[in-house]
């Protein structure tokens, strides 16, 4: 597989989306969460594109492949807090279906890129 930049990889856009979408989603947080699950959310899904960049610069093709399961176990840390956010009654469920289905395409795109370097010679 050939990419010239982390900005060319589908799974990164997709995921650099999802950070805008968690933003907007925890806006409105209880000030009393601005430094608990409002700031734990978001630098979880921050961390999602970031590694995804990270992996695509590093030198070999395993440790791309490692930062992309970094990219994905920080996308299943989000999915939880978002979960827990619901539960809490600060997400509606409209909310919390919409962030699940943006998550899961981000997680697809993920693994597909995880697979296509396990198995692009």
């Amino acid at each position: 597989m050939q990419v010239r930049s982390y900005q060319d990889l589908v799974a990164w856009r997709k995921a650099v989306d999802l950070v805008v979408v968690v933003y907007e989603l925890t806006q409105s947080l209880p000030r009393e969460e601005t430094y608990g699950l409002k700031s734990q959310i978001r630098r979880s899904a921050v961390s999602v594109p970031s590694n995804i960049a990270e992996g695509q610069g590093r030198a070999s093709r395993g440790e791309f492949l490692s930062h992309l399961g970094i990219a994905y176990g920080s996308l299943m840390e989000l999915e939880t807090q978002v979960v827990i956010g619901h539960r809490l009654g600060y997400f509606t469920c409209e909310q919390a279906r919409s962030f699940e289905a943006s998550a899961g395409e981000v997680g697809r795109l993920i693994n597909g890129l995880s697979n296509s370097l396990k198995t692009d010679h």
